[in-house]
């Protein structure tokens, strides 16, 4: 491999059946994103050459066998399988989460290795790619898994930050996976997130009530009373900004959410409802707190428009994007945190000179 110009930016193709390879092929379509990046597909050449040819894409795939090859200001894409595979558009089937495994698999590992710099996954179906080898609710779980630190599932479209206490979770399990463990672990992970891979000094978090209109006093449960309030008090104490809990009902459409560097909903839904609602389209999926940098587009596999040359890849270039914005910041911070009196030491003697 030549010496490292560019971002290296793994991606594996997810469901087959759906618009992954789409979104994926139209967003390095435009050549000046191999500018500033170098992307890794996790597939086969033969099958993403099938994909390009469906889609009508004007487009040169470099395959290699192996990571030492690959090529700068190229769409490479690594031979994860040489097998021909029937794809079916907007069909479920088993076989074909296989392959969204495969490819997964493959990227973490070569992530967990140093091979690449960023991984950015598409679309998985959460239903076939289920297996004695592989239960896992989704790519978060299966990460918090392989990668070091404890991970938050954020969703980010420009200053717009939802972190979750709770995600991929049933909603009458809920109540009982928040605790004060859990509150403290989650906002202490979005705290170091916003300051290492965003740039915020002192970052400002709201949190979302756990009841509607956090429980009006124990009339609509006591959770926000009696595990919400004390810990957010406890991490105030510890010189976090954090503030709530607000009254998720109306807390977007009053337009508060622009107060604050990040919003932690209780759950999924209360979170990214609005989110998606604010962003949808143009959000990206962060896995945040892990020791490596992994995003995904704000969608799932899409079904309905696979193979139809509809698919919007505009999610899926801005996870690329804020891959490698967040790999660059978070290699910034390391720098700085290295040997913090460099700079102070560099200014103290400028001034003594004058």
């Amino acid at each position: 491999m030549a010496k490292k110009e560019k971002t290296i930016v793994g991606i594996s193709i997810g469901d087959l059946n759906g618009i992954g390879s789409e979104i994926v092929l139209k967003t390095f379509q435009d050549s000046r994103m191999l500018e500033f990046c170098t992307p890794v597909i996790f597939a086969s050449v033969k099958l993403m050459s099938f994909f390009k040819k469906q889609y009508n894409l004007e487009l040169n795939l470099h395959g290699i066998d192996s990571l030492d090859k690959i090529v700068h200001k190229k769409i490479n894409v690594l031979n994860v399988w040489q097998e021909h595979i029937d794809v079916n558009f907007g069909k479920e089937d088993k076989k074909i989460g296989e392959y969204a495994i495969k490819s997964l698999k493959s990227a973490v590992s070569s992530l967990k290795d140093k091979k690449i710099d960023v991984l950015v996954t598409a679309p998985i179906n959460k239903s076939n790619i289920q297996s004695e080898t592989f239960n896992f609710p989704g790519h978060t779980d299966y990460l918090a898994q392989e990668l070091q630190g404890d991970s938050l599932m954020l969703l980010v479209s420009g200053n717009l930050r939802v972190g979750l206490l709770t995600d991929h979770v049933a909603v009458k399990d809920v109540v009982k996976n928040i605790t004060s463990e859990v509150i403290e672990k989650k906002i202490n992970t979005i705290h170091n997130t916003l300051i290492q891979d965003f740039g915020i000094r002192a970052p400002k978090i709201a949190v979302l009530g756990i009841n509607p209109h956090n429980g009006d006093n124990g009339v609509i449960g006591n959770e926000d009373d009696t595990v919400l309030k004390p810990s957010l008090k406890i991490l105030r104490e510890n010189g976090k900004l954090v503030y709530g809990p607000y009254a998720a009902d109306s807390f977007f459409g009053s337009g508060n959410y622009k107060n604050f560097d990040a919003i932690i909903a209780s759950y999924h839904d209360q979170g990214l409802i609005p989110f998606k609602t604010l962003a949808f389209g143009k959000g990206v999926n962060y896995t945040a707190g892990l020791n490596r940098v992994r995003t995904s587009p704000d969608h799932g596999t899409a079904y309905d428009v696979a193979g139809k040359n509809e698919a919007d890849y505009e999610s899926f270039q801005e996870a690329v994007f804020s891959a490698i914005q967040i790999y660059k910041k978070r290699k910034e911070y390391k720098k700085i945190s290295k040997n913090p009196l460099k700079t102070s030491q560099k200014k103290s003697f400028s001034k003594k000179k004058r």
